[in-house]
């Protein structure tokens, strides 16, 4: 197991994120909030004057025009209380001067004070009288060193004159211990609000840290690794035909299965079978390579030290020009062309076009099975570089060797009366060519799975490796991926039967 894969360190730092922070609320809940604090809030703010210098024009009442420095009246509920958790004495107000608090009206002039409390705390009224410092002048109010216990307040209305409303209020002095601050809660008098801001923090990151583990958990993917994945390094050569699901195959397996290292290199299933056998040879005392060589058909007698294994039927087919506009051959037509006997293609009564042979070279698989399964004999030699000039004198049509499939597809496309041969799944994507059907029966994997189509060509896809390679090597491993695992996906995919489905079984026998 990965344990440093990014989704567990995500998921512990999520987990130690969760714990710190019920820790913190824990901690902060208990120690921080038993500090002496007291807070204060202004609960109204208005002109009581019929000029409209804020904007809030209101009727007045009384003989406020009368009174000298009263037009411009303003009222003010100021409210303080303890908001801490520990009850606030008199010598906690650290001021040196006989009242405890000041607050501070900027631009205006106190005129009169009034006080207020709930029912249940008459007793604060003792406290505010001149004798213990509750007074006022210029635009300070002082206020005495009232008693407080956990959750008391008392209201402040001031009548001011000569300012706006909306004007900085504050309440300055000191509290052994604790702080004065403003208070921000929006809450209605004597309602405290039912979690504190450090309680709706926690409960939001708690809430982050619990969908982010619920997320990893659904958006993990568990789907099992291929059948005993493996490390090391790994070649694989041979068929080109074949290399498309080789490469598709290999990075899928190298996705699922860390530290293996699948190298695809194909040139030609004889070439490749050749290399293995050589390089087996030369590995022999140090066991099998990490070696696997595609070959469309089977190898050789005379190396007997290969092992095969059937990994699909690959079907191939003829390619014609778009320009030739025949759609099937019988078997003794195709063998005509590729003797030299029919130079033009009104001889069997297409148009009036030379044939162009564009053919493989000797190591390719997809031609040996054309030999083998339609032809039934070799190719006539090479006569022709570019594929449209014959250069040997006795040749009656050019016939070129390409050295991919790719080439092929690409030069019959492009060349007028060309006719060549290809993996099926490759030709069915090309463009300017279309493929031949022979004796009526189209090139159709579905038919050939499951309709029992005689249609002739087609071959036993082969992988082979020097001797038997150790069990839990990469060799192995993507071999089992290839024939009996995810791999067979790959396979149909690009248009074989996979020689592990119960169709593909009886193909491959």
């Amino acid at each position: 197991m990965e344990w440093l894969s990014t989704e567990n360190v995500v998921a512990v730092g999520t987990a130690l994120l969760g714990i710190i922070a019920s820790a913190g609320m824990v901690w902060y809940e208990r120690r921080v909030p038993r500090r002496k604090r007291i807070g204060y809030r202004v609960q109204m703010d208005n002109p009581i004057g019929d000029d409209a210098r804020s904007g809030r024009l209101n009727r007045r009442l009384g003989l406020f025009d009368e009174a000298p420095g009263m037009a411009d009246a303003t009222l003010v509920l100021l409210r303080v209380e303890n908001d801490g958790s520990q009850g606030i004495d008199r010598d906690d107000y650290t001021g040196p001067e006989q009242h405890g608090l000041t607050a501070v009206f900027t631009d205006r002039t106190v005129r009169g004070v009034s006080v207020t409390q709930p029912t249940d705390t008459d007793h604060l009224m003792d406290h505010f009288t001149s004798n213990r410092g509750f007074s006022y002048s210029g635009n300070s109010l002082r206020i005495p060193r009232v008693p407080l216990n956990r959750g008391d307040h008392f209201k402040l209305l001031v009548l001011l004159a000569g300012g706006d409303v909306g004007r900085p209020i504050r309440i300055t002095g000191g509290i052994r211990e604790g702080e004065v601050h403003p208070n921000r809660s929006a809450t209605p008098d004597d309602k405290p609000p039912l979690f504190s801001r450090a309680s709706r923090l926690i409960t939001i990151m708690l809430t982050v840290c619990v969908v982010t583990l619920a997320t990893l958990v659904v958006a993990r993917d568990d789907t099992p690794p291929p059948m005993g994945c493996a490390k090391g390094s790994l070649t694989v050569i041979g068929s080109t035909a074949f290399a498309p699901v080789l490469r598709e195959a290999a990075d899928k397996y190298k996705a699922d299965c860390a530290g293996s290292a699948i190298t695809v290199d194909p040139h030609g299933s004889t070439a490749g079978i050749r290399e293995l056998d050589a390089t087996g040879a030369q590995w022999h005392k140090k066991g099998s390579p990490p070696l696997i060589a595609l070959s469309d058909g089977p190898k050789p007698n005379d190396m007997a030290e290969l092992r095969e294994n059937r990994i699909a039927v690959s079907v191939f087919a003829l390619v014609l020009n778009d320009r030739v506009g025949l759609k099937n051959l019988t078997t003794a037509q195709v063998r005509r062309l590729y003797r030299g006997e029919i130079t033009n293609w009104r001889q069997l009564d297409g148009p009036d076009l030379a044939v162009h042979l564009v053919s493989r070279d000797a190591n390719s698989g997809t031609r040996q099975v054309f030999q083998r399964r339609v032809l039934g004999r070799g190719e006539m030699a090479n006569s022709s570089v570019d594929c449209v000039t014959v250069d040997d004198p006795t040749a009656t049509v050019p016939r070129c060797e390409l050295d991919s499939t790719e080439q092929v597809l690409s030069q019959v496309a492009k060349l007028p009366g060309a006719i060549g041969y290809s993996e099926l799944n490759l030709a069915d994507s090309a463009q300017g060519l279309h493929v031949l059907s022979l004796d009526d029966d189209a090139p159709s994997v579905d038919d050939i799975e499951h309709g029992g189509s005689p249609y002739p060509y087609r071959e036993i896809e082969y992988a082979y490796t020097y001797g038997r390679p150790p069990a839990d090597s990469l060799v192995s491993s993507f071999l089992t991926y290839l024939s009996r695992g995810s791999g067979q996906d790959v396979v149909r995919t690009h248009g074989h039967v996979p020689c592990g489905t119960p169709e593909g079984m009886k193909l491959c026998a």
